[in-house]
């Protein structure tokens, strides 16, 4: 199982100054500190972005590799932000995410197919809901698929991602279950002919719910995941805690 850094979002305060100041140096030293948390990959995150301001992810781009020399994740919902993004990149990037959302299945998929990038299938309907059952997310799971393979792309490049609940939801103990069900069938070949990879991100589960739930629910629910396969974990490297107990989950996975 691979970790992937989402502290680079504009959630991100530290972020947030930088993209508005165009200060390449908050978002290197950010670069830097997930690297040595163990980070195999960053996930670059500018949010949704006015006219002016969409060469962000570019920028974010420019600087993260003048800083480290890691893999990285372009996430945006707009195509031509993602597009941007991918020319300052050096080398091929993971593109996040395609939906069942006519928008993106009419822009990011063609873009993902073009430039021949691995490309995350975020397991959601035409309006951007999730699937609450296990039966409903492999069902969004054979769709994005299909529409994926029928644009050019191999299913080497898909990545596909159950979508872990927020704890706020009222059902959200029962989607985190369906996730982890849905993880270890992709993971196993059990739908597809291959095996899939797959990516959860963790933080969903406790974002705005930090006072409220222990960092051991993310916890659990990665060393769950991991034992279901999963192949990329999406999270707060940077949390106290969680470089240590990330590292005996997948010690033991």
């Amino acid at each position: 199982m691979i970790l992937a850094a989402d502290n680079l979002q504009i959630f991100n305060p530290v972020v947030a100054k930088a993209l508005e100041a165009k200060d390449p140096r908050p978002l290197q030293e950010l670069a830097r500190r997930c690297r040595e948390a163990g980070a195999a990959i960053l996930d670059l995150n500018p949010g949704f972005l006015s006219k002016r301001q969409e060469d962000r992810l570019a920028f974010m781009v420019d600087a993260v590799q003048e800083a480290v020399d890691l893999p990285l994740i372009l996430d945006s919902p707009k195509a031509n932000i993602l597009a941007k993004g991918l020319a300052a990149c050096r080398g091929k990037p993971i593109l996040n995410a395609l939906t069942l959302e006519p928008e993106k299945l009419g822009e990011i998929l063609p873009l993902a197919a073009a430039h021949r990038t691995d490309l995350v299938l975020l397991l959601l309907d035409e309006r951007s809901f999730p699937a609450p059952t296990l039966e409903g997310k492999i069902a969004l799971a054979v769709e994005l698929r299909e529409q994926a393979l029928a644009a050019g792309m191999s299913p080497e490049q898909l990545i596909y991602d159950p979508v872990l609940p927020n704890l706020s939801w009222p059902d959200a103990w029962e989607q985190a279950r369906e996730c982890i069900k849905t993880v270890r069938l992709l993971a196993a070949g059990a739908i597809f002919p291959e095996p899939a990879r797959t990516m959860a991100g963790l933080s969903n589960l406790r974002s705005h719910l930090r006072r409220v739930y222990p960092l051991e629910v993310e916890l659990t629910c990665l060393g769950m995941l991991a034992g279901a396969g999963l192949s990329i974990t999406l999270a707060d490297l940077l949390q106290p805690g969680f470089k240590e107990g990330s590292k005996l989950i997948r010690e033991l996975c």
